[in-house]
C-alpha cells in the first residue's frame, strides 16, 4: 500500500448506535424490524449510519438514538458538524421487516419505523436514493462511509443469508 491509500476500518454497528466517519470505514449491521439510515455526503466523501429500534422518543428519559426521530437528527447533525452541507446529503434506508410472529397484538414496529424515516427525511429534504424496506425477512448490510456503497443481504427465519 502506498502512502496515498487509506486503510479501511471495519466496525460492527449495534442497535441504538451511530457511526460517522471522515476516514474510510466499512460498517456492518443486522436488521429485523429496526432501521439503518445511511447518509452520504458525496462532495466530502464522508458518511454515517444509525441503527434505531423504535420510531419515536416519547420525551420521557434519555433522548437515545434507540428512537428513529432522535437517531436520524443526530446522524444529520454529526455530518453537518464535520462540514457537510444539508443540500449535499443523500440517504439509503434499510430494514423495517416484520420478522417476529406474535399470537397477540400486532405492534407493526417495522412499519412504524419505515413511516418515521420517510417522514423525517422528506421533512429534511434529504433524498432517499435507494432502499430495501419491509417484508418478512431480516437484513445484513455492509456500508462504506467513504463511497456510499451498500452491500445488502436478506436473512430468513433460519438465519440463512441470501
Amino acid at each position: 500500500m502506498n502512502k496515498t491509500e487509506k486503510t479501511v476500518v471495519k466496525q460492527f454497528l449495534y442497535p441504538s448506535a451511530i457511526i460517522v466517519s471522515t476516514e474510510p470505514c466499512e460498517v456492518t449491521t443486522i436488521l429485523g424490524s429496526c432501521i439503518a439510515v445511511c447518509i452520504i455526503d458525496p462532495v466530502l466523501c464522508i458518511g454515517g449510519i444509525n441503527h434505531y429500534m423504535l420510531p419515536l422518543w416519547n420525551g420521557i428519559g434519555l433522548a437515545s438514538p434507540k428512537y428513529g426521530n432522535v437517531a436520524i437528527e443526530k446522524l444529520i447533525d454529526k455530518l453537518i458538524m464535520l462540514g457537510s452541507k444539508k443540500d449535499n446529503l443523500t440517504a439509503k434506508v434499510f430494514g423495517g421487516g416484520e420478522v417476529l410472529e406474535t399470537n397477540s397484538v400486532q405492534y407493526n414496529i417495522g412499519l412504524r419505523n419505515i413511516e418515521i424515516v420517510r417522514e423525517i427525511l422528506n421533512e429534511k429534504r434529504i433524498p432517499v436514493i435507494s432502499s430495501s424496506l419491509g417484508g418478512s425477512y431480516g437484513r445484513k448490510i455492509i456500508f462504506k462511509t467513504h463511497t456510499g456503497e451498500v452491500k445488502h443481504f436478506f436473512i430468513n427465519k433460519n438465519f440463512q443469508i441470501h
